[in-house]
């Protein structure tokens, strides 16, 4: 499996819901909220090959009150 995270900035007053969305759909390991320029920290895993570009434009910016996104790939978890 091959692991990536997104920073999620929410619509105003939309974070809990997004957060619920992604939960409900069931394609992501792990769901943090914090502060700063992004609401959520979410980590995601995906079969090995799978197209990530793909991935997040299908699963994850489609879900309603998703205003921006930042994709982080990573290399090795030490």
């Amino acid at each position: 499996m091959t692991p990536f995270f997104m920073q999620i900035k929410c619509q105003l007053g939309r974070s809990y819901q997004v957060a619920n969305a992604i939960a409900d759909a069931e394609i992501a390991s792990e769901i943090y909220s914090t502060a700063g320029d992004f609401d959520l920290l979410v980590k995601f895993y995906v079969p090995e090959g799978t197209d990530i570009g793909h991935f997040v434009n299908e699963k994850v910016q489609c879900v309603p009150g998703i205003q921006d996104t930042r994709t982080i790939i990573t290399f090795k978890a030490f």
